[in-house]
């Protein structure tokens, strides 16, 4: 089962300034949940651009009946209701052409839900000779898309479509079914045999 959203945004700031605010976006006192984000590789590649891996510690509350439903195995690291998960996040960034992509994905949790996001950061307008790359001087579109992915509806759906029943559509509900098409063969002839037993008492 996969679910997709897509959203886009223009910053009135220059793509330096967005593209370093991305970059010291955490650890910060609004987002309390993350609680460590640490540089695993960065590197200037041959065509110039700036490749940068890092690894975010965040911690979210779980509902109680994930608690009890989840093995410990799958849960990870649980305090106090609270678990912590690992994003790893991966980035490219080419200054002279004016964009950085960027990928950040979970790494906990993949059996049962994955998720990916990804944005593009685009300069808006090509860069002249002597342009102003003070913080508010142009403008930085962001298109973001994430993609989530249920491990687990999709081992349901496939064991559904095995019993060789008809997995509904996503938003498709199942036809109703009339009083009598409810019944199953077994149930109506047990109730015809003890309708019959009774008579002949």
């Amino acid at each position: 089962m996969v679910k997709f959203y897509e959203s886009s945004y223009s910053y009135d700031y220059s793509f330096p300034a967005v593209t370093l605010a991305y970059f010291l976006r955490y650890p910060n006192p609004y987002s309390t949940h993350v609680l460590s984000t640490d540089v695993i590789s960065r590197s200037i590649d041959s065509a110039g651009r700036l490749q940068t891996t890092r690894l975010h510690r965040k911690s979210s509350k779980l509902p109680s009946a994930v608690l009890n439903l989840l093995p410990k195995s799958v849960l990870g690291s649980v305090r106090g209701g609270r678990s912590e998960t690992f994003i790893l996040e991966t980035s490219t960034i080419d200054v002279e052409e004016g964009w950085m992509r960027t990928e950040s994905k979970n790494l906990d949790w993949t059996g049962i839900l994955s998720v990916v996001e990804k944005q593009e950061y685009k300069r808006l307008l090509p860069v002249d000779e002597g342009d102003d790359f003070s913080v508010g001087a142009g403008t930085t579109n962001v298109l973001s898309t994430v993609v989530c992915r249920s491990r687990l509806g999709d081992r349901l759906r496939a064991r559904a479509t095995r019993k060789g029943e008809a997995a509904p559509i996503e938003g498709e509900e199942e036809p109703k079914r009339s009083f009598f098409a409810s019944w199953s063969k077994t149930g109506i002839q047990r109730s015809i045999e003890a309708i019959a037993s009774r008579k002949t008492e």
